[in-house]
């Protein structure tokens, strides 16, 4: 597929942009999509986290569905099953969703390995959403600078020069999809895991601290 016109990055005073990815945009990309930036906005508050911006597609999107209630249902802890996911529509991954971005998370290998067969220039910054937060885990934080668009950036950069360096260990999140609640629990928990990982990095709390 070509290169989309408008996806490189944007430039250092711009936002910082996360795409979400899973099949049908209605289970666990919705619950990262909502999940990261409610962690974000508790950590920094509105303004300050909207400098991240964080939307979700499907490589099969059940497009224009909401998110499938039995995963909406998980997100109560957070109050997010309300107004939040109501408003939620799936999208379609395309080159709309991926202009601009700098990060894509996948919620498996697959979903990795699907978006770069389709836009291989995204190589460098597209992981497996589980694998993003090892990563990163792993990462010099003290390398990392202040400035929250700088520090998602540099933090991408961190984590691919760590892919390789750290034993492997298994990525996946389960598709819920047609599973009972349970799975549907268990699928949302690996997410907010992960994606809580990835926020203690990108927006530390001590950092959060000192300004």
């Amino acid at each position: 597929m070509a290169r989309p016109p408008q996806a490189d990055r944007p430039g250092p005073d711009d936002r910082f942009r996360v795409l979400v990815v899973c099949t049908g945009n209605i289970c666990r990309s919705p619950a990262g999509e909502l999940l990261m930036r409610h962690l974000l906005i508790g950590r920094l508050g509105g303004r300050a986290a909207a400098r991240v911006e964080v939307t979700s597609a499907g490589v099969a999107a059940v497009v224009g569905s909401g998110m499938h209630p039995l995963s909406r249902a998980q997100l109560a802890p957070w109050g997010l099953d309300g107004d939040r996911a109501e408003g939620f529509r799936a999208r379609q991954l395309d080159d709309r969703t991926v202009a601009g971005v700098d990060l894509v998370l996948g919620a498996n290998v697959r979903h990795r390995s699907t978006v770069l067969e389709r836009y291989p220039h995204l190589l460098d910054r597209t992981f497996a959403l589980r694998e993003f937060a090892r990563l990163v885990a792993a990462a010099d934080q003290q390398t990392l600078p202040p400035d929250l668009v700088k520090r998602g950036r540099t933090l991408v950069d961190a984590a691919r020069a760590l892919r390789g360096t750290i034993p492997p260990a298994d990525d996946t999140v389960a598709d819920p999809m047609g599973g009972s609640e349970r799975e549907h629990a268990e699928a949302v928990g690996l997410v907010f895991d992960a994606v809580r990982g990835i926020v203690d990095v990108l927006a530390p709390r001590a950092q959060v601290a000192r300004r």
